[in-house]
């Protein structure tokens, strides 16, 4: 009897697979570095067939770790990193490298528009919610269209990233609800746009996008082929699946009404998952469309641990290559009063800039109050300090919400910067059992699809499980607020807006 689920995700950098079992226990997983390339200037692409066998070398491995075998596997759901362009035949093979949504060359044609349309953007909000970032789907066929015509002609389905893998894996075509949605789409239909087609002059192209359906419905079932490149077993049900984030909402437990949820990885996303489509404040952040008609309101610092992984690469490069390094550094900032003594930091490590707590495509990261009597130590303290200065900064204007958050992501394994969090947001953090959320949200999916869970909600809410909990003490909240207000005039300081 088949026992337990398998769940991909496939991010920018690496792919990961991981067995569950009924009740959403992780008991192994697997995973694969991949990498991204960068042809040409704002260019960011990744190989189809390296994509293609990282997930084949993660399921390998996962199935080893677990003691399993393909037999073993009632069902396989998928997660991957949202939007993007990949362009495939009808058997799937695709005919160019896959587009990352971090790619930004649609920027000169997105200018053009907003010349002709000073309210291009904000018509994009209003109907999907979000501050729309160069890498999504429909400005990538516009420019495709414009440059590369013949290609996307040829093209039978124009998929995101876990379209491509579940392709390959099932032979079938499809498309889930949360990335159609943010195409640009139409949030609050949980689905395509006819008017977002047009305003990107794609209405010619549309029967290219595959119609959405429901994450936690069956997409078909793993093919011959696939079964003897990956070791699961011919005729297994794949579900449809659904991108990174939704996913991981899904995996933590979060599909909750009013549930507050905080990522904290490469990227910090905060955000407040509600029954209702949710586009206040306007022309700002991301409203994801989730499984069980849920929706979730966030708003993105670009940069989150990746702060922290560039200050140690400048700052304390000696312990690049130290697995202790964390515990090494904090040990060096856990005397460093909050405000690291004056020294700021602004986190916003990108070239893209950001898109919340306001909308500014130059804005950079910054050290500021830097003095002779500071050491690296503070300047560290305020990386640390900057993140979680950043999450309050858009936590104050995201609507609703709960006296609780729930934290996931590398960086709650650090219970020091989970206990800043907790004091300077004034908020009990909560961090669930488990790291991979992503991957479990595909297998709930899975499960939902193939009747182990009455709805998607039940399968996410049945399996949560928390691992700690850091309530905020109060003790410290003066010195968290002088350290807020220092954010903030830094932050204004920086983008002009003082």
């Amino acid at each position: 009897m088949s026992r337990f689920l398998l769940g991909i995700d496939a991010g920018s950098s690496i792919t990961k697979a991981a067995v569950f079992d009924r009740l959403g226990n992780e008991i192994a997983r697997g995973f694969k570095r991949t990498e991204l390339n960068r042809p040409r200037p704002g260019w960011c692409e990744a190989d189809p067939d390296a994509a293609w066998n990282a997930a084949k070398t993660a399921i390998h491995m996962a199935l080893r770790e677990a003691s399993l075998d393909g037999a073993d596997i009632a069902a396989v759901g998928i997660s991957a990193a949202m939007v993007g362009a990949w362009l495939v035949d009808e058997k799937g093979n695709a005919l160019r490298p896959g587009i990352n949504w971090e790619d930004s060359r649609a920027q000169e044609m997105l200018d053009r528009r907003v010349a002709a349309d000073p309210a291009f953007y904000h018509r994009i909000f209003l109907s999907d919610g979000c501050v729309m970032q160069q890498g999504c789907t429909l400005p990538l066929m516009a420019w495709l269209k414009e440059h590369e015509g013949a290609t996307l002609e040829r093209a039978a389905h124009v998929f995101s990233y876990k379209d491509y893998l579940r392709m390959k894996l099932t032979g079938r075509a499809a498309a889930d609800r949360t990335e159609a949605a943010v195409a640009p789409g139409d949030a609050r239909a949980r689905d395509r746009s006819a008017e977002m087609l047009d305003l990107f002059d794609l209405t010619d192209l549309s029967a290219k996008l595959p119609n959405a359906q429901d994450s936690e419905s069956l997409a078909g079932t793993v093919t011959r082929k696939a079964a003897l490149a990956t070791g699961l077993r011919e005729g297994t049900p794949v579900a449809i699946g659904a991108g990174d984030v939704p996913s991981t909402v899904t995996g933590a437990s979060a599909l909750h009404d009013g549930t507050t949820m905080a990522i904290l990885g490469t990227t910090c996303m905060v955000g407040v998952v509600s029954g209702e489509p949710v586009f206040d404040p306007p022309d700002l952040g991301l409203l994801f469309t989730l499984p069980g008609k849920a929706w979730f309101r966030a708003m993105v610092n670009v940069a989150g641990t990746l702060n922290l992984d560039w200050a140690i690469s400048i700052l304390m490069s000696e312990y690049a290559d130290d697995p202790g390094r964390f515990e090494r550094i904090e040990k060096m900032i856990c005397d460093i009063p909050i405000g690291a003594e004056g020294v700021t930091f602004l986190p916003y490590l990108s070239d893209s800039g950001i898109i919340a707590p306001v909308v500014d495509q130059q804005a950079r990261a910054s050290f500021h109050g830097l003095t002779p009597r500071h050491h690296r130590g503070h300047m560290m303290r305020a990386v640390y300090e900057g993140v979680v200065l950043a999450m309050r900064d858009l936590l104050d204007i995201l609507p609703g919400g709960s006296d609780e958050i729930l934290l996931t992501g590398g960086g709650a394994r650090s219970r020091l910067w989970t206990q800043m969090i907790a004091d300077a947001l004034g908020r009990s953090v909560l961090v669930p059992a488990g790291t991979e959320f992503g991957a479990r949200g595909a297998a709930l999916f899975a499960g939902t699809a193939i009747g182990w869970f009455p709805s998607i909600g039940v399968a996410s809410r049945s399996t949560r499980r928390i691992e700690r909990r850091h309530a905020p003490d109060g003790t410290t909240k003066p010195a968290w607020d002088n350290a807020f207000a220092a954010y903030l005039a830094h932050r204004k300081r920086v983008l002009g807006q003082t």
